[in-house]
């Protein structure tokens, strides 16, 4: 006879509740997608120094026209919390203090991948397009290259662009704001 499984999801505010508890501790790398509580991949020094050098960069370049948010959750509907590793958020006074950013709020979302590349373009890349967020860059520190995805349409990224080391691109949302491919990289 089969057995049928059933997974238990849970929404932002029990995630929340479960950090509050302390059943989930800061030191637990876990992001919440589509209601399952997801590990996270550890944290290696290239991938940290790639988020260091965009950080510098992105927000040197964008100056007071958005807040540059480091490995800091977003909040993409009541089910889904991930962490992306660089976000650009539209300036608020408060800094998002009275609430995560949401998709209306998101400008950019920036992974930096190693491990986690995989991860990031087939679970990703549709959460993030479904959730409307208008682009997502993944950094491949291994090939030292960026896919810009843009243009969210039915749960997918309808355009996809591939910037290489000596490019430079910019946010779709910021234009004037460009960044050379090598400040993205670890090296």
């Amino acid at each position: 006879m089969p057995v049928e499984v059933t997974r238990r999801l849970f929404d932002v505010h029990e995630y929340h509740r479960m950090a509050e508890t302390g059943i989930l501790s800061e030191r637990d790398r876990v992001e919440l997608v589509e209601g399952e509580i997801v590990a996270m991949t550890p944290i290696g020094s290239r991938h940290n120094a790639a988020v260091n050098r965009a950080n510098r960069a992105l927000v040197t370049v964008v100056g007071d026209q958005a807040i540059v948010q480091v490995q800091g959750s977003v909040r993409l509907n009541s089910q889904t919390e991930p962490e992306p590793d660089l976000a650009l958020l539209r300036p608020k006074a408060d800094f998002y203090a009275s609430a995560h950013a949401g998709p209306s709020d998101i400008l950019l979302l920036i992974e930096m991948a190693d491990a986690s590349l995989r991860y990031d373009r087939q679970v990703k890349a549709p959460l993030y397009a479904r959730a409307g967020v208008p682009e997502y860059w993944l950094v491949d520190l291994d090939d030292r290259s960026v896919s810009c995805y843009s243009d969210p349409r039915s749960g997918a990224y309808d355009r996809v662009r591939q910037y290489h080391r000596g490019d430079s691109l910019a946010p779709l949302t910021l234009p004037q704001c460009a960044i050379a491919v090598d400040a993205l990289l670890a090296d």
